[in-house]
Parts: C-alpha cells; structure tokens; sequence
C-alpha cells in the first residue's frame, strides 16, 4: 500500500506540473497571437491601480509639452535684443528701450525693463532689482516641475502597490484552495500583479525623463539670464569708465 500510494502522489505531482505548463503555454500563445489589447491589460490591472497610473500619465504628458513650451519661449535667441538695448541706451533713449522690454515679454526682458526702471540710483540697487526680478521669473518657469518629479517617483511604487496585493491575493487563493489548486486561477493572479508594475514603471520613466529634460531647459535659462544680466550691468558701468 506504501508504494501504490507513493506513486499515487507521484502521478498528482506530474499532473500538476503539466497543468502549469498548459496554462503557460495558453498564456504565451494569446500574447504571441497579439490577443492582449491595451484595455484587457488595463482591466487586468484592477482601475483602482491602473486609473491613478493613468492619470498620472497624462499629466505628466500634459505637465512637459506645457512646460517646454513656455521655456523654449523663454530661451530664443536674445542677441538682437540687447544689441538694440544697447544702442537705445547709447543714445539716452531710455523710454525706448522701456517699450522694447514690455513688447517682447519675456524673463530676460522684464530683467532689463526693471534695471532701466532703476537708473539713476545706485548701480549695486540695479544689480540686486535684477537679480530679484531674475528669481521671480525662473520660479514661474519652474511652475509645476515639482509635479513630474512626485509622478516619476510615486508611479512605480504605486505599481509595486498593486503586484504586492495581487500577490497577496495569489497566497490566499492558495491557502484556501487546500488540495483541489486551480492552476489556471494562480496563473491569472500572478499576471494580474505583474501588469502594474510593469505599468507603474513605464509612467515612472516618462516622467523621470521628462522632468530631467525641463530642469536641463531651466538651467540653460538660468545662464542665459545670468550672462544677459552682467552684459546689462556692464553696459551701464561703461560711461563711468
């Protein structure tokens, strides 16, 4: 009787074992045949995890195409500018060059509009309205930055979130499935948590690139008004000279 029932959990492992792989093979072949749509991915996600992801998603979308936009406003060529602030400078049109600065409503040109606005007082007053004025503008470039960065980080852990749940799910169906487990349903669990991560990954991605290509943007102001500033100030320093 021992060895007939040795056998016995012998054949049950083995039957096991090929239901496991028929269930693999099943799942390898409606992936291969392209079966899995964006939307059954979704639904196999559970919205509770993969409805913030993907809102999180867009917003990241929506928070760099917003935000490189405004930048790329903000860091066009200046040269032409400040060649024709330096001649009207030159020529003591002062009001000229005021108007000028309101027309082109940009950082740099609200820099200078404040630093002609300040002539006649002090030049280390100049400097200081500048450079506070430069502050300023840099804070509403990096309006919303922070955002991505929350996204980029929060994103995969809220995937990592719905894999730990889903997996919790799987033990417990286990430890009540006693000696009758269904292969099938396991399968289905596991697949289920590793979908948010998978998708927690991906818009963590997105948004850890896209925030690193809008402060890179930022810097690259940062510069532009950093040399445009002393540019400014050197010309004013010029008829002391």
């Amino acid at each position: 009787m021992g060895a007939l029932t040795f056998m016995l959990q012998i054949n049950e492992v083995g039957q096991l074992a090929q239901d496991s792989l028929n269930a693999m093979a099943e799942a390898g072949q409606g992936m291969v045949d392209g079966e899995m749509s964006i939307w059954e991915l979704t639904k196999a996600g559970g919205w509770w995890i993969m409805g913030p992801l993907a809102i999180m998603s867009v917003l990241a979308v929506y928070i760099f195409v917003e935000r490189y936009l405004v930048i790329h406003k903000a860091t066009k060529d200046e040269t032409g500018f400040m060649n024709d602030i330096r001649d009207l400078i030159s020529d003591g049109k002062v009001d000229a060059a005021k108007n000028l600065c309101q027309k082109q409503d940009t950082p740099l040109s609200k820099m200078i509009e404040k630093g002609l606005a300040r002539l006649g007082r002090p030049l280390q007053d100049v400097n200081i309205a500048i450079e506070t004025i430069g502050r300023l503008e840099v804070s509403k470039l990096e309006k919303n930055v922070a955002a991505l960065a929350t996204i980029s980080g929060a994103a995969p852990m809220i995937g990592f979130l719905g894999t730990v749940v889903g997996m919790v799910q799987v033990f417990f169906d286990m430890a009540n499935g006693g000696n009758s487990l269904d292969i099938g349903l396991l399968s289905d669990g596991m697949y289920q948590a590793m979908v948010t991560t998978i998708a927690g990954l991906i818009v963590g991605i997105i948004g850890y690139i896209a925030y690193n290509v809008i402060v890179a943007r930022i810097e690259k102001v940062v510069f532009i008004l950093e040399a445009r500033a002393t540019e400014f100030m050197d010309l004013l320093y010029e008829p002391a000279s």
